[in-house]
This record gives C-alpha cells, sequence and structure tokens, in this order.
C-alpha cells in the first residue's frame, strides 16, 4: 500500500472511529438504560482509544511523509488542525473517556459524569469537525477535489 492510499484509509478510520463512539455514546445515554451506557463506556476506554490512537498515529505519520518538501497555506492549515485534534484527543478525550469509563463502572451517573460526558461530546464534535476539514484538504492536495467543488 502505498503512502496516499494508507494516509486515507487510516485517516478514513480515524474519523469513523470518532464518529461511531459520539454516535454509540449519544444513543446509549438517551435511548438504552445505565447497563448499555456502561458496555459503550469501558468498550471505548478498554478497546476504542488505543485502535484510534493507532489510527491517528498513521495517519500523522503518513501525513508527515507525504508532506515533506511541500509547501502552502493549505498544507500548513492540515497540519494546525492535526496538532488541535492530537491534543485534543490526548488532552481532553483520552481522559474523558478514561473517567467515564471508571465512573459508570461505579454505577456512578451523577452530575460529575454528566459534566465530563457533556464535554466528551462537545470536543467530540470539534473532532469530528477537524478531521473532517483534513479529509476534504487531503483531497484539495491530492488534487482529487477542485477548489471550485467547494463551493
Amino acid at each position: 500500500m502505498n503512502k496516499t492510499a494508507m494516509h486515507a484509509a487510516a485517516g478514513t478510520l480515524a474519523m469513523l472511529m470518532v464518529s461511531a463512539f459520539w454516535t454509540a455514546t449519544l444513543v446509549s445515554e438517551l435511548f438504552l438504560d445505565a447497563q448499555a451506557v456502561t458496555a459503550v463506556k469501558q468498550a471505548i476506554a478498554k478497546y476504542g482509544i488505543a485502535c484510534l490512537v493507532l489510527a491517528m498515529a498513521a495517519t500523522g505519520g503518513s501525513g508527515f511523509a507525504l508532506g515533506r518538501g511541500r509547501q502552502g497555506r493549505l498544507l500548513e492549515e492540515k497540519t494546525q488542525r492535526m496538532r488541535l485534534i492530537a491534543a485534543n484527543g490526548l488532552l481532553v478525550m483520552v481522559p474523558c473517556a478514561i473517567y467515564l469509563a471508571v465512573k459508570a463502572g461505579a454505577g456512578e451517573f451523577d452530575t460529575p459524569f454528566y459534566t465530563v460526558q457533556a464535554i466528551e461530546l462537545l470536543v467530540g464534535l470539534v473532532q469530528m469537525t477537524l478531521l473532517a476539514r483534513n479529509f476534504r484538504a487531503g483531497l484539495r492536495l491530492s488534487g482529487r477535489l477542485r477548489p471550485s467543488a467547494m463551493r
């Protein structure tokens, strides 16, 4: 698999995982019972984080390799977004996921749980938006999407 295909696959996988975690969380919170919420929170903490970190590392590494020697506003913006995505993930999303898994496992669905849950959902929306913007920028950089097609 070439670098471009690996980057596209890893980036798509990361975006799908963030979307799946966000959707599973929202559906379990709104429509299912506490046992389902606990299962979702613990699955994300136990399996999801590791898979997502690997996908993000592959995306970042392959993107760095693809961008080597290239310049331009689009690439700089994409790099800045990737740094923000990584910081949000490591400093907000991972700690939230672990905290929520522990609280749900203890059956503590209290105000702190729901406050952190709201933060996680909000930052998840930010992550999905940033990933989607990077996805679109990647299509433009590869020539698969012309600027006029974005209007």
